[in-house]
């Protein structure tokens, strides 16, 4: 068995959270461990938020040349894929090479190991014939990967997930979607405005089920303008795969055809492959429970989507914050000095720098370490319109028992809205706690409906009273304007 090697931390997975937490505890002069088996980066960049946006955009300019007609004269557009794809492999991804991101971790002065670890008792973490002892904790940052619906015969069919669709150089004459979340229905709009014929399958009465009803009608109405077929209410039962063509099958009797299958249905953790019963946690959860620190115990920390607090880029960032300040206020109450053995000696005075960082956090208040919140989470949906929310949703307020207020402006009765020809339904919806009298929740659907929804998360995040926020000019004539259309229909 080999000799355990003593570091300072060890960083379980370099997706966006981990590779921050990884990065950052390395620029302050820990000697820091990273561990990753796939790409460094993690899903967002590869597969994620930076290459399908670039899909998003090359959609929706050709959606919005054909809205010439009408403003400005008359265009013809044919759509091509090929610089889309061409796009995505050169500038997003480098062709699925992370060397540029493991290079801007060794060079905070981190240590890079390829190859799945896994937890091997009390500190430790084992890679293959690897084993490091961290002295000041582990960050668990392993992510999730796509979750497969027990659907008969669809583990035998070559069906795609995220990736296959982010990779796609060639695209098929029909697209088979099943599941309507956010990333399904992305996807189902950007394929469909390049000439795919694009069929949505939803197991629940509504796509976008987790946000506000008026939300999913404005998606579900958009992407039926552009073609898209949407099936709710619909279980899968079968799938099937012969001569190049796939045959989904629903309880209800349902058959679908199309010569691609895309499942977006969801993604888990795998809790199992790491370790976890080594260190007396549980494994069979869907996700790995933290505090508000992010702590798994004592020494080990979770961050990003293993969480299960949601699967965004910005929360795993969010989350590296806190756990890097807890990480160096941890290291300065355990010693406040170097390894007396020499062996992993914290170099570059490194326990100064984590008394001064972890002293101050992120809230800048001495002595503190900022705890997780997420009672206005910012969420943004880049279809087209874009469907942005933060906090709660007016039903799920009302579960919670809040008195609960609701404002509701359509977006085409502001100024912007007339001048934009905004004939999609956009809208401002706002939630509000009537005791309180504060917004606990917003949704904004529009041209610009996460840009809007900045604004709102502040008045969530901050508990701005509603008479603040109806004292507020707001600037005219922009989409942002229509909050205060909102604000006055919430006092009605």
């Amino acid at each position: 068995m080999a000799e355990p090697e003593l570091v300072d931390v060890v960083v379980l997975g370099l997706g966006v959270g981990g590779e921050e937490v990884a990065g950052r505890l390395a620029e302050a002069g820990l000697t820091v461990v990273g561990v990753e088996r796939n790409l460094v980066g993690g899903e967002c960049p590869y597969w994620g938020c930076i290459p399908s946006k670039m899909m998003i955009r090359a959609a929706n300019a050709i959606a919005e040349a054909r809205r010439v007609d009408g403003l400005a004269g008359t265009v013809q557009v044919r759509p091509d894929w090929a610089p889309v794809a061409k796009r995505i492999r050169d500038e997003a991804t480098d062709h699925w090479d992370d060397r540029v991101a493991v290079q801007r971790f060794t060079g905070k002065g981190g240590r890079f190991v390829r190859g799945s670890g896994r937890l091997d008792g009390p500190g430790r973490v084992r890679v293959g014939d690897q084993v490091f002892q961290a002295r000041h904790g582990i960050v668990l940052g392993t992510g999730t990967r796509p979750s497969v619906p027990p659907i008969d015969g669809l583990v035998d069919t070559p069906y795609w997930t995220n990736r296959e669709a982010i990779e796609v150089e060639e695209l098929p004459e029909s697209l088979l979607v099943l599941g309507g979340g956010a990333i399904g229905l992305e996807l189902a709009q950007v394929f469909a405005r390049f000439g795919v014929r694009v069929t949505v399958v939803e197991a629940t009465d509504r796509v976008l089920a987790v946000e506000e009803p008026e939300a999913s009608e404005v998606a579900a109405a958009a992407l039926r303008a552009d073609g898209v077929e949407i099936h709710t209410g619909v279980k899968a039962a079968r799938v099937e795969h012969g001569a190049g063509r796939f045959t989904l099958r629903g309880t209800g009797g349902e058959e679908f055809t199309a010569d691609q299958l895309l499942v977006v249905t969801g993604r888990r953790a795998h809790l199992d492959e790491l370790g976890l019963d080594t260190v007396g946690v549980d494994a069979s959860r869907r996700y790995l429970p933290v505090d508000d620190r992010l702590h798994v115990t004592d020494d080990i920390w979770a961050v990003g989507d293993v969480t299960g607090e949601g699967a965004f880029t910005h929360i795993a960032m969010y989350q590296a914050s806190i756990v890097v300040a807890d990480v160096l206020d941890h290291m300065r109450r355990a010693d406040g000095g170097a390894d007396a053995s020499g062996t992993a000696s914290v170099v570059g005075g490194a326990v100064g720098a984590a008394s001064s960082l972890a002293a101050t956090g992120s809230s800048g208040a001495a002595g503190s370490v900022p705890r997780a919140d997420y009672r206005a989470l910012p969420r943004v949906t880049f279809t087209d319109p874009e469907i942005g929310a933060v906090g709660l949703t007016e039903q799920q307020a009302r579960e919670r028992g809040i008195n609960v207020q609701v404002g509701f402006t359509q977006l085409s009765s502001s100024t912007r809205g007339w001048i934009h020809k905004t004939d999609h339904g956009g809208f401002i919806k706002l939630v509000a706690d009537a005791d309180q009298g504060v917004l606990i929740g917003a949704t904004s659907v529009g041209p610009a409906g996460g840009e809007v929804l900045s604004g709102l998360v502040v008045a969530v995040h901050g508990a701005v009273p509603l008479a603040q926020l109806r004292h507020m000019i707001y600037a005219y004539p922009t989409f942002h304007r229509a909050v205060a259309e909102a604000l006055r229909d919430l006092g009605s």
